[in-house]
């Protein structure tokens, strides 16, 4: 067989193309090796559009396969079943690229799918998949404006290091995913400690710069393995039936987007479209040829009214960021709770404190790990008036809520500091632009309301873009028109001290370097004036939790006590979490965590605890409780396992003649302990401990 390969150094390791081997009826299939981590992608096209198309069905699969790491997956089936959470990620890491990358009017549908075979368990191998999927298209058939590359760019002691490893990620405060092409940058994907803008710039640079050697093997390893591209229908509206609409229409569309709200305009629109119809298809077009056309005629006006006129549709400057109200406590039951409204956008935050047994177990292919901060998003069909069954959360609504959650991880609080497992939900209310940035408000504002000591505030914005021809029109605060008819979906959120996420995506085929720098510093304006309208409804954390949120307190005991706190088969912690309902969460160092929204409960945990984890002190008072009575006195169990005995001559001041006529099995006293001998056998004096206390 011959070897359709080629390599290049790309990092640390080398990364290999190659060709021919696997999935030969594909119409394009690529593996990717780099290092030990392996990953067949594949894509293929449907031979003919779907009666009645007006969108490009472009699906795309990523897996993450548990054999790849040599793990069997957990639970029943023991296979694999929905998409995790970090498969999601990865379908849209690579959708979100390639999508604008098909021609326009290209109608048959398209799948990638991307199977990580092989992992190292050192790097990520999301972004392998990127290049495998841009490989994958660009020596198929399908047409595809490629090839693409993508790689990781991560800051370490103030260095850039291409293609890290988990590992090091750990000690970085800048991580970006670049996508780009021989246009410019096509997506980002980041996550930061507070970094400044020409620090978060620089980092992007580095990165582009790294992938010029992957665009050029690509375009090579396609000149010499590729396929002719197909000659496929386009779905083009006819010159005729576009002059028609706009002629139609035109008047009416300007009248139209003088309307603010957005609900007035959807509701002319269907009107017109109705219209139009009716007249249109008596002249022998079609309906759904029609609608198109008038998708086309009013992206056409929305973009002249941007780039020509310098209006936007709301009548805003291009800066200018729509009012804002910030409510904060605003339901009486939850442990936080915040409202952020921006324009048409509204989103409504709520925290909740939970203990170690909250935390979400994740099994990746690096292996099991737990999660303390969660952010879940819920897009609800009532924010955009319209109806829908009610499903599980879809991509798109994974996608925000990882990305609002990527946000805050730089100011959240250590498990050190604030040792609570921490969700906070966003139920998005209304949708008019940027709900994911109106999460992360809202969700800082919760936060702080639920006492959570974040390190500062977090803020986020949206910026749009147009661009046709020499004319560029950067829009601060998109609102959803702008979006749809736009060219970008720019987000950044952050601090006042600098970055914490950046999310970029193009409806076209890239942006200069120089832009982008534009971009990041009209976003910046735009974030201090956002994080100013927060900070009037709240601008520090609450010094008291919410009286409903769990207390925890956090002890230190000796970790060869561990076993001893456990209990044979959990039997003493068990014991003591039936006593006194509180939750008890035990680490391999030692820590305990105790926690109930009950302070005497708490306290009663902690006593028991402490009572097993603890050396028996001479000196000390105990509660105890009889357990053996003897001619010569009582044995007493001052813990679980932790037995003394208290001679007839410790029982009271006065003599006793028979130890059962002053105490019976099960009662329960005050002892102090006066001597401990070289055999460990504890002493103990119930008349001490009465004088004592």
């Amino acid at each position: 067989m011959e070897n359709k390969s080629m390599r290049l150094q790309f990092g640390k390791e080398e990364l290999v193309l190659e060709t021919g081997r696997f999935a030969k009826q594909a119409n394009g299939a690529v593996t990717v090796t780099y290092g030990s981590t392996v990953i067949l992608v594949t894509a293929c096209m449907s031979r003919s559009i779907r009666v009645g198309q007006d969108f490009f069905p472009l699906t795309v699969e990523y897996q993450e396969k548990t054999y790849a790491a040599g793990r069997i997956p957990g639970g029943f089936f023991k296979r694999e079943g929905r998409p995790s959470e970090s498969e999601i990620l990865g379908s849209r890491l690579i959708d979100r690229p390639i999508r604008p990358l098909f021609p326009e009017g290209f109608l048959n549908e398209v799948q990638v799918m991307a199977m990580v075979l092989s992992s190292d368990g050192q790097t990520d191998p999301n972004v392998l998949a990127l290049i495998g999927a841009s490989a994958a298209l660009t020596i198929s058939d399908i047409p595809f404006k490629g090839p693409l590359a993508s790689c990781r760019v991560a800051r370490i002691n103030n260095e850039f290091v291409l293609n890290p490893t988990y590992a090091e990620l750990e000690n970085a405060d800048l991580e970006v995913v670049v996508a780009g092409n021989n246009h410019g940058v096509v997506m980002l994907e980041s996550k930061a400690k507070e970094v400044s803008e020409e620090v978060y710039f620089a980092a992007v640079k580095f990165g582009m710069e790294s992938l010029k050697p992957v665009l050029i093997l690509q375009e090579e390893f396609a000149r010499l393995y590729g396929r002719p591209k197909a000659q496929v229908e386009l779905k083009i509206i006819a010159a005729t039936l576009m002059q028609r609409i706009e002629s139609l229409s035109r008047e009416k569309l300007a009248q139209v987007y003088k309307l603010v709200k957005k609900e007035e305009r959807e509701e002319e629109i269907a009107l017109l479209t109705k219209d139009l119809e009716t007249q249109l298809v008596a002249e022998e077009f079609l309906a759904e040829d029609i609608h198109i056309g008038l998708h086309e005629v009013e992206k056409r006006q929305v973009r002249k009214m941007i780039t020509q006129e310098n209006i936007r549709i709301d009548g805003r400057s291009f800066k200018e960021i729509r009012p804002i109200t910030c409510e904060v406590a605003v339901l009486p039951r939850t442990h936080g709770s915040s409202l952020f409204t921006r324009g048409q956008t509204q989103s409504l935050a709520v925290t909740t404190l939970g203990t170690g047994e909250d935390e979400q177990l994740i099994e990746s292919l690096e292996g099991e790990k737990k999660k303390s901060f969660m952010l879940h998003y819920n897009f609800p069909s009532f924010s955009v008036g319209e109806t829908r069954p009610v499903r599980s959360p879809g991509r798109r609504e994974i996608g925000h809520g990882a990305l609002a959650e990527k946000s805050l991880l730089a100011v959240m609080p250590t498990k050190e500091k604030f040792p609570y497992t921490i969700r906070v939900v966003s139920e998005i209310l209304e949708s008019n632009g940027s709900s994911s940035m109106a999460s992360v408000c809202a969700a800082t504002l919760s936060l702080m309301d639920a006492g959570v000591p974040l390190k500062e505030a977090v803020g986020g914005v949206a910026l749009g873009l147009v661009k046709e021809g020499n004319k560029t029109a950067i829009l601060t605060d998109i609102a959803g028109l702008e979006d749809h008819f736009g060219d970008m979906d720019f987000k950044v959120a952050g601090t006042r001290s600098g970055v914490t996420a950046v999310q970029l995506d193009l409806k076209i085929d890239g942006i200069s370097l120089d832009l982008l720098k534009d971009c990041l510093e009209q976003s910046k304006e735009g974030r201090m004036f956002i994080l100013g309208k927060m900070s009037e409804a709240l601008n520090t954390p609450r010094v008291e939790l919410s009286s409903f949120a769990p207390r925890i307190s956090v002890l230190k005991i000796n970790t060869e006590k561990i076993g001893e706190l456990i209990g044979p088969g959990g039997k003493n912690i068990k014991a003591i979490i039936a006593a006194t309902g509180a939750s008890i969460d035990i680490k391999d160092d030692g820590t305990v965590l105790v926690g109930s929204t009950d302070a005497a409960k708490s306290d009663a945990a902690i006593k028991m605890i402490k009572a097993i984890a603890e050396d028996v002190e001479v000196g000390r008072i105990y509660l105890g409780k009889a357990k053996r009575i003897m001619q010569f006195g009582v044995f007493v169990e001052i813990a679980p396992r932790k037995e003394g005995l208290v001679h007839v001559s410790e029982l009271s001041n006065t003599f006793v003649k028979n130890v059962e006529e002053l105490v019976k099995v099960g009662d329960e006293f005050k002892v102090k302990v006066i001597g401990i001998d070289e055999l460990g056998r504890i002493n103990l004096s119930k008349k001490q401990a009465e004088t004592t206390s």
